[in-house]
């Protein structure tokens, strides 16, 4: 080991770690410890009954009506519980003080549940008693993040809360000086309403992120992490970096049920950092890798670390809609990292581990047709589903699930004919890759509950919660049976015993999930409040103007901005309550002053790129979590990985920043040839750009490659910027030519319109881009009223009266004057160019990668040609 390097932890040591990140670092014993295990499978069993579709048959009205309240009542009280409030506080039973924090915060959460009635009568609003209750309850939740989260998300909603109650002071800079709030008022926000503290953010956590943290816990229970990593391992572990490859696609596969990037570093990382090490990467770059996959774990669908539901809420698209837009982007991060492991192992001429001989394009074949395959299980599975509803469509549920439990003893039965699989030891002498053909079939099963899983989202188009219930309840039946069935279909007899195995792994998954919710709960409560303060105060529409003067209303400066707000705010934030910290303060300036500058951006863009960042503060020196993890596997140094990582991680601070000008790559608008086509494309470039950043392609680059390269890249991302260069997307139209312009139009093209006029809360004059799709209509006057212009011409201005209240129009134009001294007038009208495809450009962009190829496989060394992947 060189000096550079500290000692590894060892495997206890590490699921510590893990435990005081996710879980809690205490864990009494006797009678305590079974009380504690006791709440928190209550709290999952609350959960799950209240996601399944007997929910109002089984639980009391009242229960599911605040079921927010119940929510943070079980995070508060276990958060006392399981997570010490001092470094020198006992870890091995619970102080008196914790007992009583933890059941005054219980009962303070459910204030609005016990008092529901008296609470309606006063009409919602707090009086004197229900705001000293509410301040205490804030107190409380304040402690419990501060244990569980760390003091920067306490810090961050305590000066929150200051302005809501100081914001009138003469202290206070004129430019973000409200009226401030009393008592009541603010007490009976943030804790009586809807608005604060019990606020979408917290129904997010309690109607769907609940159940897929603990349908991830269970399937890891049930031993799918395990094999996941064996299948990785199995499938590129002889290649040329194998171990590293191996580490991205299973972290990928592990981030697919985790929502915890500290987790799935330990998890993978245990076992590949040392592999890693061994067939010749650093402590340092072996760490990187696994955080950097690890992380991206959070940008892959269906989970994303719960941010998925979270934009559901906030933008208003359903859930199916979010994974579609966020899964192009995940998918080619991953095929760019398994690149960068690649190039390393290339330039520092890695051995391979074992002697199996593979062919890399035959990998890459067999990995593209499981995915591909299991993708087309998961679609073609409505098709008999849809026969056998037709066919019984009163029994078909019954019928249906005696299909599956047919199918999953068919492949238990699979499973039995081979050994359980045991994790390896990566230190030992001789390290024996397991075979794909061999091990497949031990874990096939697992595979259920993700089918059942996606086809509720994807195809039947149930909510979230519900789809994750029946996964989950299948899991349930995995767990308790998969032990006996293999002893059985073994002929080992101990079926008895097998089962209580069964069911002691089913309830320690569902303990597993409810002390992994503690964070997660209470990280959307809190962050509650910064939401409420923005509601109650209007502190967003400051941000705006702070930010928009920044950036100098640059919009290219203002992401830059917004990007380096979410990577501040995520050094002492988990990935949910930084997601909807920055998203509440910053998503709607992005909106605005890209209409402002004549660029639509879609509201889903905004938010994917707020979390993107947001979860680089996980890779991030000096406070990113899941480096120091790393690093603990492998010795290294913490703050070296973490600047590692974040190299690695140059892709995933790029993409976001392209799909906002090019929101193909979010599969926004586009038809499936186009879609498969945007992959391809998107893929070649992410590949060209992270070899640009290596600087090695098929050799060592030179300068002027690298920049070609970077070039090539920005072309392939954005090829509509040089085909504006060449040809004008819009030619512009007289305003007073608008009415005419939308006449001539045929329906489904658009127009764009520049409206200018004062502000209404400034007055300042300002420009809003509109997007104006032309609609059908007998004329331009039907048209023009179907989109809800109210237009009349006043000595040559186009003056606009304001639209209905309601309509798409209404909406965009809010935020104008329409009665002051100044009109609010249709500055300038685009209409849409003919415009060659802008396709084109991937012509001359992959000719010259062609000839940088030419140009390098020629002065490539001879020894580094003819070596294997």
């Amino acid at each position: 080991m060189s000096q550079s390097e500290s000692r590894a932890l060892s495997e206890q040591e590490l699921q510590d770690l893990v435990a005081a990140s996710d879980s809690g670092a205490r864990s009494p014993t006797g009678a305590v410890g079974l009380f504690i295990a006791a709440v928190a499978l209550i709290w999952s069993i609350f959960q799950v009954l209240l996601a399944s579709p007997v929910a109002p048959y089984i639980l009391p009205a009242d229960a599911i009506n605040n079921s927010r309240q119940i929510h943070l009542a079980f995070a508060m009280f276990l958060a006392a519980m399981a997570y010490p409030l001092f470094k020198h506080s006992p870890r091995s039973y619970i102080p008196w003080y914790d007992w009583a924090l933890g059941l005054a915060g219980a009962f303070l959460a459910l204030y609005g549940y016990f008092f529901y009635d008296k609470i309606v009568q006063n009409g919602g609003l707090a009086d004197t008693q229900d705001a000293y209750f509410a301040l205490a309850g804030l107190i409380i939740l304040f402690i419990a993040s501060y244990r569980v989260l760390g003091p920067v998300m306490v810090i961050l909603a305590v000066v929150f809360l200051a302005y809501v109650f100081f914001g009138a002071s003469e202290y206070v800079p004129d430019q973000i000086r409200w009226a401030g709030a009393s008592l009541r008022k603010a007490m009976s926000h943030m804790w009586i309403t809807s608005e604060g503290v019990f606020g979408i953010a917290l129904g997010v956590s309690t109607k769907f992120v609940f159940l897929f943290v603990l349908f991830g816990a269970l399937l890891d229970k049930a031993g799918a992490g395990n094999y996941f990593i064996k299948m990785a391992f199995g499938a590129l572990g002889h290649l040329r970096g194998g171990p590293a490859k191996a580490a991205v696609v299973g972290s990928a596969a592990t981030g697919l049920i985790s929502g915890s990037s500290i987790a799935n570093v330990v998890t993978t990382g245990t076992f590949t950092i040392p592999l890693m090490k061994r067939v010749g990467f650093s402590a340092e770059k072996a760490g990187s890798v696994e955080v950097a996959s690890s992380v991206n774990g959070q940008i892959m669908p269906p989970v994303m670390g719960a941010a998925a539901f979270l934009i559901v809420e906030y933008v208003g698209i359903s859930y199916v809609e979010v994974i579609t837009h966020a899964f192009l982007p995940a998918v080619i991060s991953y095929i760019a990292l398994v690149y960068i492991v690649h190039l390393e192992a290339v330039k520092n001429r890695m051995p391979t581990i074992g002697n199996k001989v593979v062919n890399l394009f035959n990998t890459v074949l067999g990995m593209f047709g499981f995915f591909a395959g299991f993708a087309l299980l998961c679609y073609a599975t409505q098709y008999p589903v849809g026969w056998i509803v037709s066919l019984f469509p009163e029994g078909a549920g019954w019928i249906l699930s005696a299909l599956l439990g047919v199918i999953y003893l068919g492949l238990v039965y699979l499973a039995a004919q081979g050994p359980d699989l045991e994790p390896d030891d990566p230190n030992a002498e001789v390290v024996e890759l397991p075979d794909v053909a061999v091990i497949y079939k031990t874990g096939l099963y697992y595979l259920l509950p993700i089918v059942v899983l996606v086809y509720f989202l994807m195809i039947e188009r149930k909510s979230p919660g519900l789809s994750a219930f029946w996964a989950t309840f299948l899991l349930f039946f995995i767990l308790l049976t998969q032990k006996p069935l293999k002893a059985l279909f073994r002929g080992e007899g101990n079926f008895g015993a097998r089962l209580k195995d069964g069911v002691l792994d089913l309830v320690g998954g569902m303990i597993d999930g409810a002390r992994n919710m503690i964070g997660i709960g209470l990280a959307t409560a809190t962050a509650g409040i910064i939401v409420g303060t923005v509601s109650l105060t209007g502190i967003g529409q400051v941000m705006a103007d702070f930010v928009e003067f920044l950036s100098g209303g640059n919009l290219i400066l203002m992401l830059i901005f917004v990007a380096i707000l979410s990577l501040i705010l995520g050094m002492g934030l988990p990935t949910t309550a930084n997601y909807i910290v920055v998203s509440s303060l910053m998503v709607g300036v992005v909106v605005e002053l890209g209409a402002q500058n004549g660029l639509i951006v879609p509201l889903i863009a905004v938010h994917l790129f707020v979390f993107y960042f947001g979860i680089m503060a996980d890779v991030t020196p000096p406070v990113g979590l899941a480096s120091f993890a790393a690093a603990a596997v492998s010795g290294g140094d913490a703050i070296r990985t973490g600047f590692t990582a974040f190299f690695y991680s140059l892709r995933t601070v790029a993409l976001p920043f392209v799909f906002i000008f090019n929101t193909d790559l979010l599969l926004i608008d586009v038809t499936w040839t186009q879609g498969i086509i945007v992959f391809i494309v998107a893929t070649i470039g992410i590949l060209v750009f992270t070899a640009a950043t290596m600087n090695w392609f098929l050799t060592k680059n030179r300068i002027w490659e690298t920049v070609a390269m970077l070039l090539i890249a920005f072309a392939l991302f954005r090829p509509g910027f040089f085909m504006n260069q060449i040809q004008p997307p819009f030619e512009n139209v007289e305003p007073a030519a608008f009415a005419q312009a939308v006449g001539d139009a045929a329906p489904g093209n658009e127009l764009r319109v520049v409206v200018s006029g004062p502000d209404f809360d400034t007055l300042e004059v300002k420009d809003v881009t509109i997007p104006v799709t032309v609609p059908e209509g007998a004329d331009a006057q039907a048209r023009l009223d179907t989109l809800g212009f109210i237009i009349y011409d006043e000595d040559g201005v186009q003056r606009l009266d304001e639209p209905m209240f309601g309509t798409d129009l209404g909406d965009a134009l809010s935020s104008f004057d329409f009665y002051g001294d100044e009109p609010v007038q249709i500055a300038s009208v685009q209409a849409t160019a003919d415009q060659l495809p802008k396709e084109l450009i991937f012509i001359p962009a992959l000719l010259l990668l062609g000839l940088i190829a030419f140009l390098q496989h020629r002065r490539a060394e001879p020894d580094l040609q003819g070596e294997p992947a």
